[in-house]
């Protein structure tokens, strides 16, 4: 027996519970264990995602960035229960779904789709997009047949394919249009939150654009709620409501768009922003460029996980609370936080200042590596 296509099978918000988050993260943490041995036990664990705050709020664009390896990828994947978290929360609707499974799982995942960054990884290579982009309506057993493929035909014309394109296999088409359908795919459940794992980073600018363009469309038109997981600092800034900038798998910083943009406060927010290129012809940015790598999660640094690049600590003489406190994210402005212990300096300092002081940890994580030391960076 079948359900119409337009039916909701889970508890949806009235009008006067509109002021709860559509999804509220509290305290998310995720472990994956390191095997070793000929036993393959378990002797280390990574810290994927280490006590991350978050809410998203119905009809905003949360975007989440931060360097490849920060943990911004499986904040996505634990929120739609994708994976299960090793601790902390997950509310959806006011609902707490960190342990939910099976069959009462089920009703949620109508309400939570993804858009993947590989449109072709993520397509059956030998079925049809018309049969792809149906198939969720398909396992959730949503009308009849010819009810589908008028769904299925709806969706493809408020993404811009055509008709005929439902007969056609991935292959036979651009990345920008299986991008195209990845969005079809992931709307045609009517869903409330769709989680945009980067959606645009395989695609050239021009077609980036078309993308961006047509997701602001579609949420204006549909009420959607995004997650925007990305890396592009820029294309964060043309789509997003406001930002959470990730590193090492904790949250540095959490603002509006233009609160973040204009002022930065965390010192790893503010090198972010100055590699952005500038629109003016010939106009250039003072470079921040950070030193080393990303530090191991398998062994990450204590105090501030970003204390051993940091170039507001070695410009405030190496404070020992930045190696020896973990900090909390804490207002600094009017609907801006930041996981600092130093945070409302990092305004105080010029561009020219902020480069000079990444120069100097820079030189002293080179002459660190070169003595073999790891450890002591900065005063560390």
């Amino acid at each position: 027996m079948t359900t119409p296509v337009d039916a909701a099978t889970a508890p949806a918000a009235s009008i006067a519970d509109t002021e709860t988050p559509l999804v509220e993260l509290q305290g998310l943490t995720k472990s994956f264990p390191v095997k070793g041995g000929v036993l393959q036990r378990t002797v280390a664990e990574v810290r994927a995602v280490d006590g991350v705050d978050l809410v998203i709020r119905r009809g905003e664009t949360l975007g989440l960035v931060g360097e490849s390896g920060c943990g911004k990828t499986t904040v996505g994947r634990l929120l739609l229960r994708l994976i299960d978290a090793s601790g902390g929360r997950i509310l959806f609707d006011g609902q707490d779904i960190t342990h939910v499974s099976g069959t009462a799982l089920r009703p949620y995942r109508r309400r939570m789709q993804i858009i993947f960054q590989d449109p072709f990884a993520s397509l059956d290579p030998r079925a049809p997009i018309g049969d792809s982009i149906g198939e969720g309506l398909r396992i959730h057993g949503l009308g009849t047949p010819p009810e589908r493929r008028a769904k299925v035909a709806r969706m493809m014309d408020l993404v811009g394919l055509q008709p005929y394109h439902a007969r056609r296999y991935p292959h036979e088409f651009s990345g920008g249009q299986r991008q195209r359908i990845g969005i079809a795919r992931a709307l045609v459940l009517e869903p409330e939150l769709i989680v945009c794992d980067e959606p645009v980073s395989a695609l050239d600018v021009s077609i980036q654009a078309q993308v961006l363009n047509l997701l602001r469309s579609l949420q204006r038109e549909l009420g959607l709620t995004y997650l925007f997981i990305a890396h592009n600092m820029g294309v964060v800034e043309h789509i997003s409501d406001r930002v959470a900038v990730m590193y090492l798998g904790r949250v540095a910083e959490l603002s509006g768009r233009e609160g973040i943009y204009r002022a930065p406060a965390h010192p790893y927010t503010r090198a972010l922003m100055s590699a952005i290129p500038l629109p003016t012809p010939g106009a250039r940015r003072q470079r921040i460029i950070l030193a080393g790598d990303v530090p191991s999660p398998l062994d990450p640094p204590s105090g501030c996980s970003f204390h051993p690049r940091c170039w507001l600590r070695a410009r405030l003489d190496s404070p020992e609370a930045c190696s020896a406190e973990r900090p909390v994210l804490h207002p600094v402005a009017d609907a801006q936080e930041a996981a600092c212990h130093f945070a409302e300096r990092t305004s105080e300092m010029s561009e020219g200042q902020a480069a000079e002081a990444a120069e100097v940890v820079a030189a002293e994580v080179i002459a660190a590596e070169e003595t073999g030391v790891t450890e002591g960076v900065v005063g560390s």
